[in-house]
């Protein structure tokens, strides 16, 4: 079950962390897979560890923010690979630079990065990918999202928060949209990850993980295991979803 043998998988933020281990799950379970990052190293290394571990993967530095880019990226990576995107999974989130502070000691110059990487690079890899699988009559689209799209946190990520928010809605019309064609759109809403307290104090990441009932930082080989689930032709009923996996918090 849940095997992917055939699909081609384009992971965006694959290059380090849950991204990481999305695209290796993916890749176990038969997918090929285009790793993305905007650092070439951090996809190169990890699509090489994909070959590796005997499976296949290609890796592809764009940045997803930059719609031309993007589109020209997998362009090349389909051709490369003589097909199309049939799963996407958007996971890009962490802007590099961010700031952590509270909203009201934040520029307004300071908002755009992570607004900007949360929604539109997301909707530049479903625009440039969408097309395709509507024509083939299927097709899966994954959105990594957050509790914290739902839930106020005074913990210093209002604009990353923002942006989690804004894709949460435009997944669940899209989905709508796109239904009919066979291609499903869910949303993943992770809770507490390492590359999310990588700004925070001891003290506040200690705290935090106090409130999880499993006691722990999320599994990047588990959210890809969830995500082989949703990309896989046994979740076809399934779609509009938000889906919390969160380690138990209480995200409402």
């Amino acid at each position: 079950m849940f095997e992917l043998n055939g699909r081609i998988a384009l992971v965006s933020g694959a290059g380090q962390s849950v991204g990481e281990g999305i695209a290796k799950v993916l890749a176990r379970q038969g997918a090929t897979v285009i790793v993305n990052d905007l650092i070439a190293t951090r996809a190169e290394k990890v699509a090489a560890g994909i070959v590796e571990e005997g499976g296949k993967a290609i890796a592809r530095a764009f940045d997803v923010t930059n719609f031309d880019a993007t589109l020209e990226a997998v362009r090349s990576a389909e051709a490369e690979l003589d097909g199309r995107v049939d799963i996407l999974v958007n996971n890009a989130g962490v802007a590099e630079g961010r700031i952590a502070k509270p909203f009201r000691e934040l520029k307004p110059q300071e908002w755009a990065p992570s607004i900007d990487l949360n929604i539109y690079g997301a909707m530049n890899c479903i625009k440039a990918v969408l097309d395709g699988m509507c024509d083939s009559g299927w097709g899966r689209i994954v959105q990594i999202s957050s509790g914290s799209a739902r839930t106020g946190q005074n913990i210093n990520v209002s604009m990353y928060a923002t942006g989690k928010s804004g894709i949460e809605g435009f997944i669940r019309h899209l989905a709508a949209e796109t239904g009919q064609y066979g291609v499903t759109a869910n949303i993943v809403a992770l809770g507490l990850q390492a590359n999310l307290v990588d700004k925070m104090t001891p003290e506040m990441i200690d705290q935090l993980v106090a409130t999880i009932p499993i006691g722990r930082l999320g599994d990047p080989i588990e959210v890809g295991a969830f995500c082989a689930y949703l990309a896989s032709n046994e979740a076809g009923g399934m779609t509009g979803q938000t889906l919390d996996f969160n380690g138990g918090s209480q995200t409402r």
